[in-house]
This record gives C-alpha cells, sequence and structure tokens, in this order.
C-alpha cells in the first residue's frame, strides 16, 4: 500500500465523524494527536511517552472507557509532558463524543500497512495528509498550504546551503522549511557529507519559524518531528514585539497572510518604520529587517499585487525594500493557485545589501499569469510551467533571453512610475486589439437601423394577427 492509499483511507475516516459536527481541519487535528502515538510505536520513539500512555494502551480499550482514557491522555501529555510532546499537546481537547466513532478512527489506524509507510517515509505520509486538507475548500486549510510546485521552485533558486540559518516567520504547517531541509539532504547525501557538529546543526537549528494559530502551530510541530526536526517553531505572532528576537537569519522563505489586522489596528510591534494595518506591507518590512545585513542573504515572500502599488504608506515601504535590498526578481503569479480565484500574488526575490541605500539599480519581471490556464483542482499548476522562469533566472547572462515573458524595468524608469512595481505583464491574446474594434459610431447606426427593421417586422405580425381574429369573429 502506497503513502498516497494510506492517507485517502484516513482522510476517508473523516466520513465517520460527520454525526459529531466536526470539521475537516478539526480532523486532521484530532489525527494528528492519535497518529503522533502510532507514528511513535513504529519510529521507536515511545521514551518520551509515558508508558500509561502509549499506542498500545490506547488501541485495547473500547467505548466508554476508551473515551475518557483518550480525554484524560490529552489533559495530562499537555500539562505534564515535555519538549514536542507539551507543545503539540497544551490545550489539546477533543471534538469526538461518540465512543464508537473515536474506537474505529483508531482501529482503523492501528490496521494500515505502517510497513509501507515506513519505507516511503512517515514524513512524506503526514504532508499528503495536510496537502488534501489544503485541497479541500471546505476545510478552509488552503491559507496555511502553498502548493509544492511553488516551494520547490523557490527553494531551488534561493538555494540554502549547510550551516545557514533559514526562517518562515509564517511558517503555517512549517512546507517551507521542510522542503528546505529536503534540498539540502539532496546535495549532501542525507547530511552525510557533513561533519557530526554541522549535521547537529542541521536538525536541531537551522530550520525555525513563527506561527500565530494554535491548532496549524500543533500540525507545523508535528510535521517537522516527522521529518526529524527540532528547530523552534514559536507560537505567537511575528507582528508583535515577539518577533524582534527573529533576525540575522541567512534565508528566509514565507508565504505571509493577507489582508488586514481585524478593525484595521495597528501592528503591536514598535520597531517598524511604517505602521500599517495592512498585513503583507508590515511582514514584508520584518523580512527584509530580519536578514543578516552582509550582501548574501537573502529571501522570497509571496504577496498580493496590492503591495506593487499601494500608495503611501506601501509606496514607502517599497522605496526603503530597494534601498535595503537588491530587489532583483519578481513572478508574477497565475491566478487559483491558492487563496479564493480573483487574488492576485506575486513572488519577490531579494537579497539584503551591506548598507542601507541604492542596493536595486533593475528590477526583472516574468509574467507566469497572462495568457496561462485558469488554475484549480482540474488543471493542478505543475513544476513544467516554471521551467522557462527557471531557466531565465539561472541565466548568467539575463539580457540574452528571448523569453516574452521576461522583463526588466531600472531603479530610474520605476521611480518615474512613483515606486509602482505593477509591471511587467504582456499583452493578452484573450483581449482583442483596439484596432480591431468596430468604430462605435458606426455601430450605434447599425443597431439603430436593426432596432427599426425588428419595430417594422413585430408590427406587422400585430396587423395579421388582428385581422386573423376579426375572422374568426365573423365567422361565429
Amino acid at each position: 500500500m502506497t503513502n498516497q492509499e494510506i492517507v485517502a483511507k484516513l482522510w476517508n475516516l473523516c466520513n465517520v465523524l460527520r454525526d459529531d459536527g466536526i470539521t475537516y481541519h478539526q480532523y486532521v487535528t484530532e489525527l494528528t494527536y492519535i497518529l503522533f502515538f502510532k507514528m511513535a510505536k513504529e519510529t521507536n520513539a515511545e521514551k518520551n511517552i509515558p508508558e500509561e500512555y502509549r499506542w498500545d494502551k490506547l488501541v485495547e480499550k473500547e467505548g466508554t472507557e476508551l473515551r475518557n482514557f483518550y480525554k484524560r491522555l490529552l489533559l495530562d501529555l499537555g500539562e505534564k509532558g515535555t519538549g514536542r510532546i507539551k507543545e503539540i499537546y497544551t490545550d489539546a481537547t477533543t471534538n469526538i463524543d461518540e465512543p464508537k466513532n473515536l474506537e474505529k478512527i483508531i482501529k482503523s489506524i492501528n490496521a494500515l500497512d505502517w510497513y509501507s509507510a515506513r519505507e516511503e517515509g512517515l514524513g512524506n505520509l503526514y504532508e499528503g495528509l495536510l496537502q488534501k486538507n489544503a485541497d479541500e475548500k471546505k476545510s478552509g486549510a488552503g491559507q496555511y498550504f502553498t502548493p509544492r510546485t511553488l516551494i520547490n521552485t523557490i527553494v531551488q533558486l534561493i538555494d540554502p546551503k549547510p550551516g545557514e540559518r533559514c526562517n518562515d516567520p509564517a511558517a503555517g504547517t512549517f512546507g517551507f522549511m521542510i522542503a528546505a531541509d529536503q534540498y539540502i539532504k539532496e546535495k549532501t547525501d542525507n547530511l552525510f557529507d557533513l561533519d557530526i557538529k554541522e549535521q547537529d546543526f542541521q536538525r536541531e537549528e537551522a530550520f525555525t519559524g513563527c506561527e500565530l494559530v494554535h491548532d496549524t502551530h500543533r500540525l507545523a510541530l508535528m510535521n517537522a518531528m516527522l521529518h526529524d526536526l527540532e528547530g523552534e517553531i514559536i507560537l505567537g505572532d511575528s507582528l508583535s514585539n515577539l518577533g524582534k528576537q527573529m533576525k540575522d537569519y541567512d534565508v528566509v522563505m514565507t508565504n505571509p497572510p493577507f489582508g488586514t489586522k481585524k478593525g484595521g489596528e495597528r501592528p503591536t510591534r514598535d520597531d517598524l518604520t511604517y505602521l500599517t494595518s495592512n498585513k503583507q506591507l508590515n511582514f514584508l518590512q520584518h523580512i527584509y529587517r530580519s536578514l543578516k545585513k552582509d550582501g548574501r542573504a537573502r529571501a522570497a515572500v509571496v504577496l498580493p499585487d496590492n503591495v506593487l502599488f499601494q500608495d503611501g504608506d506601501g509606496q514607502k515601504i517599497r522605496e526603503d525594500l530597494m534601498n535595503k535590498c537588491n530587489l532583483h526578481t519578481i513572478l508574477r503569479l497565475p491566478t487559483g493557485i491558492f487563496y479564493a480565484q480573483g487574488v492576485k500574488t506575486n513572488v519577490l526575490f531579494f537579497t539584503r545589501g551591506k548598507s542601507e541605500k541604492d542596493n536595486t539599480k533593475e528590477v526583472w519581471f516574468y509574467d507566469l499569469r497572462t495568457n496561462m490556464p485558469s488554475f484549480g483542482k482540474r488543471t493542478p499548476l505543475k513544476e513544467e510551467h516554471f521551467e522557462g522562469f527557471i531557466q531565465a533566472y539561472k541565466a548568467e547572462d539575463r539580457t540574452k533571453g528571448e523569453d516574452e515573458r521576461w522583463n526588466v524595468y531600472t531603479r530610474e524608469e520605476i521611480k518615474k512610475k512613483g515606486d509602482s512595481l505593477d509591471l511587467g505583464l504582456i499583452r493578452d491574446t484573450s483581449i482583442s486589439s483596439y484596432d480591431d474594434l468596430p468604430d462605435p459610431i458606426e455601430s450605434a447606426e447599425e443597431a439603430v437601423a436593426k432596432l427599426e427593421q425588428a419595430t417594422d417586422l413585430l408590427l406587422s405580425v400585430i396587423k395579421e394577427l388582428n385581422k386573423s381574429l376579426e375572422g374568426a369573429e365573423a365567422v361565429e
């Protein structure tokens, strides 16, 4: 049985919980609580779990006794556990009220082909479950899950290296950091090319993050644990003063939440130069301020279109970004890959300069939006869609490319446009050229003539109908 088949079976168990009124996102959280024990058993990591709460104890109980035991287990581990266990189970509660439903889920999990799951990787299995949750629109989890194809492209181009400190200030389920870890492992023979001290750094310190939503934070912790990552994942808000400690990173990759703070209030962070209620503008400030000032620290961040053109603070923040960093590339993303269908997004790639002024000389734009299919469930985004962009991005001489989607604007040209970065989109072939449109005056005259013809025809029909009615009356 493949991991994909196991994920499908786990997901179908959600149907068992419909009568308990449990949402998809709550279901994944419940699965996380239960899977933790099973996966600890499968990986011989039960030493960190009190003996009375291990998987074999859980699976042998039934009915009301099982439900009461499970509730006590969640409470005790959240209060008395240590390390990752305490983090995952803090304030954990169950939404499963029906004992038979809980029993069915535990027994179904126990009956799965865990040998195959171990062979393919338990971390991959869990990520498959998170992906399934993100793809289900009713779950609302898409906001926490960036498409893997986009993550892989960003990681490949940012090129994280062993020994670098990587961070995601809006971690979601920790997808960016896990992909970065896997990327480095592939480059270093699963870290065997590194010495013991370097291996410990990669496992314990290299990958960190911060996540505001408690249940999503649990998913991130579980995901990190199953990929053998022990770096700190903070439960909190990067836009609060907590975020001030998040600094001196070599790499930042993130997809921060879109929108404004509730009620339009400003962030509680007191060290941002420009305070605005726009979350993504505040995250952008946080990100470039959190990078090392060594000329090599770099970031990639997914942001909506309004960041590129918003006036006022938006313009000041873009100017500050282009001063402090080399904003060398902007990828205009297609619509429909996440969030609502109409939300338009971009990826900004930039490198922190050693100085505070004039680090951006020119900005290259790649338009992956215009003349592209409408992406969604039926037309998924694939890695092949990024091939042209990757080739253009990596070219030693970007000016020699012949890809029409690839354009450049100098800093002077951008200044003349009021520091707007809403640039680089190519001609949409689905829209007719204005030269091909009919003359509006001739079109109006033609419409009037057609209306007069239709009116004459209608009057003649009415006249004939009246004659027919008069003839019928005469016969009577």
